[in-house]
């Protein structure tokens, strides 16, 4: 219900933040537009969360051996969807990135961005193989460094395109082996080569390098590099205590740009105020609560960590999104999960919750079978 909620209020506001003055909407060019595309989005999640909950999750656990496991297959598939979005004859840019790949249905068209695809299935692969060998998980050249080649491949691909999300899979990474049972003192190895990595994509990208320094600079750089987080303070702050009222922001009319997607927290900040911004973030908790008493009620390993992954992942890119629009953190392109508008997040996040909900059934239908 919780999701549920989130999803609803994310429909909402990404109808109201795209709403045009120049434009009417045209409902016979329904897949067109961005929003109204939205308003399919929200029952397909529902249906592909509830779809998801009906299968067992150990079904994609490595128990039985890696042949098996779909994870085996998944990954590859995705890593070499990395491979051709970057491709120029391929993959599609916008916003001068090149992230998405467009599949042709007819009259219309499918957007699909397999970096978001990557994420999940890297999260879920990560849970799998720490658990699989969870008694020699601490050994160095066996276990650890193959581990961390897999996940250097993902986001050696990622980053090219999309330095938030390869931070975020990064950081998503080093959290679940940390929780999995990986040795402290080797998680410090790569660190040093991560982090050259990391400062090597943003110095060679004059974007990115200027997103840093207008971020330790703001005045400097408010009308330009800085622009779009100042406008997301702007909305913030103009809504006050109870905000403008729903559907009566102004910085969706062309002030504040992504606001149906990366910055949709700071259009339900000016149109609810901070009622309505303390109210997501509510549901957030909410929802890491439930999440980790599933995670301490599950009895089986593989549950315990595939739960965990689930709601850290949904967890940490909240955080890092909102920290984004409060300007807390440098400008993002990370979704708020289950909110913003995107298909594939979306659907991807709604999908994993549905194995979420599963490991619960599990774990209560085990707690009902041994008190009978």
């Amino acid at each position: 219900m919780v999701v549920l909620l989130l999803m609803a209020i994310g429909t909402v506001f990404v109808f109201s933040a795209g709403a045009n003055l120049t434009q009417e909407l045209e409902w016979t060019r329904f897949y067109k537009s961005p929003v109204l595309r939205h308003l399919l989005f929200f029952p397909l999640a529902i249906i592909v969360m509830f779809a998801a909950s009906r299968v067992n999750y150990r079904w994609v656990s490595p128990e039985n051996g890696w042949l098996i496991s779909p994870l085996t297959y998944m990954l590859p598939i995705s890593i070499i969807l990395l491979i051709v979005v970057l491709l120029p004859q391929i993959g599609i840019e916008v916003n001068y990135a090149r992230r998405w790949l467009r599949i042709p249905l007819g009259p219309a068209s499918i957007s699909f961005q397999p970096s978001e695809l990557a994420k999940w299935v890297l999260v879920f692969f990560l849970a799998a193989y720490c658990s699989k060998y969870s008694d020699t998980l601490k050994e160095f050249w066996r276990r650890f460094v193959p581990i961390c080649i897999i996940i250097a491949v993902v986001v050696g691909l990622i980053i090219i395109e999309d330095f938030g999300t390869a931070a975020l899979v990064a950081l998503l990474s080093f959290i679940t082996l940390l929780i999995g049972g990986a040795s402290v003192w080797h998680l410090f190895a790569p660190l040093p080569f991560a982090a050259s990595a990391f400062v090597l994509a943003i110095i060679t990208s004059p974007e990115r390098k200027m997103r840093i320094v207008a971020f330790l600079h703001p005045d400097k750089w408010a009308g330009s590099a800085n622009y779009q987080a100042n406008q997301s303070l702007i909305a913030l702050g103009s809504g006050g205590l109870w905000g403008k009222g729903l559907g009566m922001g102004i910085c969706k009319y062309g002030h504040l740009p992504e606001d149906t997607t990366d910055f949709i927290f700071a259009i339900i900040g000016e149109e609810l105020g901070f009622i309505g911004t303390a109210a997501v973030i509510g549901l957030f908790v909410v929802f890491v609560w439930l999440g980790l008493l599933v995670v301490i009620r599950c009895r089986d390993r593989f549950g315990q960590l595939l739960a965990a992954a689930i709601v850290l992942t949904i967890a940490v890119q909240a955080a890092l999104n909102i920290g984004v629009v409060t300007v807390m953190l440098p400008t993002k392109g990370l979704p708020l999960p289950f909110v913003s508008a995107g298909g594939t997040s979306i659907l991807l996040s709604a999908a994993a919750v549905g194995v979420l909900l599963n490991i619960a059934s599990q774990c209560n239908n085990r707690g009902i079978e041994e008190a009978k």
